[in-house]
């Protein structure tokens, strides 16, 4: 079952455009930022503006959560993702390249768009993906450690 549910969590992360990151502040204050993303397996990948309080927030606690999901009216319909995990700046030039490649097929818009000395890339390790699926059963939710 893990596996099958690891693959499971895979495709629907690379199936989806956009996920809810959530953050702590300094102050202890949580935070929720809406992201496009890309992801590899399991990893997801967001790039952001080094100046944005996410990257401020992450520096000072790696710790974060997000959510992926549908926009469903019917409650029994509903599937999603919840992940705890870490998040990191890369600083890998490899790993960038591979992200912006990824990044380019996913949104093709982003071809287009100079490089920005000021654009980071955020990599989030998920520990725990809690998989959501009420057409199952309503309340249905397993998870798997990563």
């Amino acid at each position: 079952m893990t596996d099958k549910l690891k693959d499971k969590i895979c495709d629907y992360l690379a199936t989806h455009y956009y996920l809810n990151l959530a953050t702590v502040s300094p102050e202890g204050k949580p935070m929720a930022h809406t992201m496009a993303y890309v992801s590899k397996n399991e990893i997801v990948y967001l790039a952001t503006n080094k100046n944005t309080r996410k990257i401020q927030n992450i520096m000072q606690n790696s710790q974060v959560a997000f959510t992926v999901d549908e926009d469903e009216p019917d409650w029994f319909d509903m599937q999603a993702l919840q992940v705890e995990g870490r998040a990191s700046i890369v600083l890998d030039e490899n790993e960038l390249r591979e992200v912006w490649e990824i990044m380019t097929a996913k949104f093709p818009i982003t071809a287009d768009m100079p490089p920005d000395p000021e654009t980071v890339m955020i990599k989030i390790e998920p520990e725990v993906v809690y998989y959501l699926d009420y057409s199952i059963e309503f309340g249905y939710r397993v998870s798997v450690n990563f």
